[in-house]
């Protein structure tokens, strides 16, 4: 998916926002939006919202020397989650289709998102909302069918706090995973080190994918993933980022995701609220793709 000049307001908005959570000068924030408005001018029309984010939290970053503006909102969200962790791990067990409620369990948890908004509504709520809502986009069907016919799931987190929710998900999953975070801080995305605090290490084997963008830019990871994505029978990908990056990645790819921005719900062809379980379109990957020339 490409960035939408609809997008623009929100990356300064990040930017500001990653700014304000480390204590930056008026003057450093005037900084920072400069650069960012800069970074705008010159952005190629094909490139995905992961790609400009990655470069507007570099310039947040290296103009504030903050290495995790997030970090303090990321073990706060966990915690929250954890909270809620015995009543999810219920659900699933009293559920008629065990399955279908813990996907929908990690679904909820995608509304932990600070790249989508400054304020997360209360998790348990939208749990229950999630659970009694039709799917917007129900590819469910399609991913229990690839389920049945692979050895391992390749599944790309999103956010901290979400990895609570995608555990239950992952522990209801009749087959091993590998679960991907981020090899660096970037928004509220859960590095391993957030993985681990959700008890993500406890039933799945921990990855990351050597980038700190948002989603899944594939010219931005290591060569390490890069393999171990090629290799995957099936791959889940969770949170808007990784729709935005993966959108069309080929039929092995399924993505969940919370629809949060009217600009994702258009270009996914639903309103914003929606819950999705949608498999990707068809295969254009280009790993070595470069789109910003302002590097």
């Amino acid at each position: 998916m490409r960035a939408y000049f609809e997008c623009y307001p929100c990356f300064l908005r990040q930017a500001l926002s990653a700014a304000r959570r480390v204590g930056a000068s008026e003057a450093q924030r005037g900084v920072v939006l400069r650069a960012v408005l800069a970074l705008l001018q010159d952005i190629s029309p094909d490139t995905t919202p992961p790609e400009v984010a990655y470069h507007v939290h570099r310039i947040v970053r290296e103009t504030i020397s903050a290495a995790d503006p997030y970090q303090q909102a990321k073990a706060e969200s966990t915690a929250e989650a954890l909270a809620l962790y015995p009543k999810l791990k219920r659900l699933v067990a009293e559920s008629a289709d065990p399955l279908d409620t813990a996907i929908r369990i990690s679904i909820a948890g995608n509304i932990i998102d600070f790249g989508a908004t400054e304020v997360i509504a209360d998790l348990w709520p939208a749990v229950e909302r999630v659970l009694e809502q039709p799917y917007a986009i129900d590819h469910s069907a399609q991913l229990r069918a690839r389920l049945e016919n692979v050895d391992q799931v390749l599944y790309l987190g999103d956010n901290a706090g979400e990895t609570v929710f995608d555990r239950v998900l992952i522990e209801a999953l009749p087959i091993p995973v590998f679960y991907v975070a981020k090899g660096g801080p970037i928004l509220n995305d859960a590095t391993i080190t957030d993985a681990v605090a959700a008890g993500l290490d406890q039933c799945t084997t921990l990855l990351d994918n050597g980038s700190n963008a948002p989603g899944t830019v594939f010219s931005l990871c290591s060569e390490a993933f890069r393999s171990r994505y090629t290799r995957a029978p099936l791959v889940i990908a969770k949170g808007q980022a990784n729709y935005e990056s993966l959108s069309e990645a080929g039929d092995k790819v399924f993505c969940l995701l919370r629809v949060k921005c009217p600009v994702i719900g258009e270009d996914i062809g639903q309103p914003v609220d929606g819950i999705v379980v949608r498999q990707s379109g068809q295969e254009r990957i280009q790993h070595d793709k470069d789109h910003l020339r302002c590097q």
